[in-house]
C-alpha cells in the first residue's frame, strides 16, 4: 500500500493515503504526453473488486482505477447495503460505507501497485458520507457536483444539493491536501444537450469547486455527434478552464459516447476508437472509456481490459492539434452561459441556484423540479447538436425549417443516432470523416 503523507499548510501530517495522488498521476502522465484511460467498474464483493483495480493496474496502457458505487449506497440506504452483503444479495456496485474504511484499506493494500491512483465514482445528490468514506479509506478522488449529480439522478432540491456538495467540498481539502474532485457536469444528458451548456456547467461546478478549496480539480465533456464540434467544444472548455482556474491544477477527461451505443462490435470499436483520437486531438489528458459489450450486458473485468487497450492504441501518434475560440460558436454561446450565472452572486452555489430559477441554465429533456424544461434541440443536417429552443437562456435558438416542436420519432431517432450510424457503416466508418455522425468534411488535422 502506498502510505502517501499529505501536509497540512503548518506542515503537520494530516493523513496517510492508500493509494497514489490523483491529479498528480494525470498531470504526470500528461506531461509524458500519455493519455491516461479509465473504465468504469465496481463490483460489490471485495475479491472481486480487488480483482478488477489489479487487472486495470497491469493492463498495457496508462491508467487509473474506478470504484463505482451501488445504488443503495449512492442514496444513503446503508442499511439495506449491509443487508444485501450479508445476505449475498447482487449489488450493482461496491458499498463503501457499509464495508468501512479498514475492509476497503486492507483491499487497496492488496493491489500492490504503489504508482495506482483511484477515483470513487458514485451519483449522489448528497455526498457526505461517501465523500467521509472513502476520505477514511485512504482515497483522495471522486467526482460530480452540485448540478451534475443532482438534476439527472434524482428529486433533490437543488438548494440541498448545493450545500451538502459546499460542505464535501470543503471536507475533501480540509482533510487531504490535493484531493482531487471531476465535474460530472459536461456530461448531463451528454447525448441530447448541445455542447454550449455542457461545456458551461463542468466549468462553472470547477469554480465551485475552488471557491470551496479544492486545487486539484478536473472538467468533463461526453463525446457528441459531430467530431469537429465536439472539437470546438473541448477547445471552448479548455480556455474557460484557463481563465477562471489558473491557479489550481486541472486537466479535462472526455468522456466516450453516453448514449446509446452500437451493438456491433465493429461499430462500437469504431466508436471507442474514434473518442481516443478526440481526446488526444484536442488535448484531454484523461478518457474514460465504454466497451463493445455495452449494448448488450453488464461489461466484465476482461470486456474493460479489452476497451482500455484499443483506447490507448488508438491515441498513440495521434498528434495534438487542440481547436481555438476564434470563430467557434460552442465557445461564443458557453461563455454568455458562465458569465450570466456569474453575473447573480459572488458565492458561485448561490449563483447556480438563482440561475436555474431564473432559465440562464436550462437543460433539454431533464425533468427535475428546478430545471425550467424550456429547452430543447435537435441535431441538424451536418450531424451536430443543436438548439430547437433556448427558453431564458441568454443564447439564440437555430430552428430547422419548419416546425419547432419534436415529434416522438424524432426524439428516438436522436437517442439513436450514433448508434445507427457506427452500426451501418461498422468499420468502414471513421468519425473523423465526414458521414451521418459528422460536421463537415475537415479531419482531426485540419481542426481549427
Amino acid at each position: 500500500m502506498s502510505t502517501l503523507a499529505t501536509l497540512s499548510p503548518a506542515g503537520g501530517v494530516r493523513r496517510l493515503l492508500s493509494t497514489a495522488p490523483f491529479g498528480d498521476t494525470v498531470a504526470a502522465a500528461a506531461a509524458a504526453g500519455r493519455l491516461v484511460v479509465q473504465p468504469r467498474m465496481g463490483m460489490p464483493s471485495v475479491p472481486v473488486m480487488l480483482g478488477g483495480l489489479q487487472a486495470v493496474a497491469a493492463a498495457d496502457a496508462t491508467t487509473v482505477g474506478t470504484i463505482t458505487l451501488d445504488s443503495y449506497t449512492r442514496v444513503g440506504d446503508h442499511d439495506s447495503a449491509r443487508k444485501a452483503l450479508r445476505e449475498g444479495s447482487d449489488l450493482n456496485g461496491f458499498p463503501i460505507v457499509a464495508h468501512g474504511a479498514e475492509v476497503t484499506r486492507d483491499m487497496l493494500a492488496q493491489i500492490g501497485a504503489p504508482d495506482f491512483a483511484i477515483q470513487v465514482r458514485h451519483g449522489s445528490p448528497l455526498p457526505l458520507g461517501i465523500v467521509q468514506a472513502l476520505l477514511d479509506a485512504g482515497l483522495d478522488a471522486t467526482e460530480g457536483g452540485p448540478v451534475s449529480y443532482c438534476l439527472p439522478y434524482s428529486r433533490t432540491p437543488l438548494a440541498q444539493a448545493v450545500d451538502a456538495w459546499a460542505a464535501s467540498c470543503e471536507m475533501l481539502a480540509e482533510r487531504v491536501q490535493g484531493a482531487h474532485l471531476e465535474s460530472f457536469g459536461g456530461c448531463m444528458l451528454g447525448q441530447l444537450c448541445p455542447p454550449s451548456l455542457l461545456v458551461a456547467i463542468s466549468a462553472l461546478e470547477g469554480m465551485f469547486f475552488r471557491q470551496r478549496g479544492l486545487t486539484s480539480i478536473s472538467l468533463s465533456y461526453a463525446q457528441g455527434t459531430s467530431f469537429d464540434q465536439d472539437v470546438d467544444a473541448i477547445a471552448a472548455l479548455r480556455h474557460l478552464a484557463g481563465q477562471y482556474l489558473g491557479d489550481t491544477q486541472w486537466h479535462v477527461v472526455l468522456y466516450s459516447y453516453m448514449g446509446v451505443f452500437p451493438r456491433t462490435e465493429a461499430g462500437a470499436l469504431e466508436l471507442l476508437r474514434g473518442s481516443a483520437t478526440l481526446a488526444r486531438t484536442t488535448g484531454a489528458e484523461r478518457l474514460i472509456v465504454k466497451t463493445p459489450a455495452e449494448a448488450h450486458r453488464i461489461p466484465t473485468v476482461a470486456d474493460n481490459i479489452l476497451a482500455l487497450g484499443e483506447a490507448a492504441r488508438a491515441s498513440e501518434g495521434v498528434v495534438p492539434q487542440p481547436g481555438s475560440i476564434t470563430d467557434n460558436p460552442v465557445y461564443a454561446e458557453a461563455r454568455l452561459l458562465v458569465e450570466a450565472v456569474l453575473e447573480l452572486d459572488p458565492d458561485i452555489g448561490q449563483a447556480l441556484r438563482k440561475a436555474f430559477e431564473k432559465g440562464y441554465l436550462d437543460v433539454p429533456f431533464c425533468l427535475h423540479a428546478d430545471n425550467a424544461q424550456r429547452a430543447r434541440s435537435y441535431i441538424d443536417g451536418d450531424g451536430r447538436l443543436q438548439w430547437l429552443s433556448t427558453g431564458r437562456m441568454p443564447i439564440a435558438a437555430t430552428k430547422p425549417a419548419g416546425s419547432a416542436r419534436l415529434g416522438a420519432d424524432d426524439f428516438l431517432g436522436m437517442l439513436s443516432h450514433v448508434q445507427r450510424g457506427f452500426d451501418l457503416a461498422a468499420l468502414e466508418t471513421d468519425y473523423r470523416r465526414p458521414t451521418a455522425l459528422t460536421s463537415t468534411a475537415s479531419t482531426a488535422k485540419d481542426a481549427k
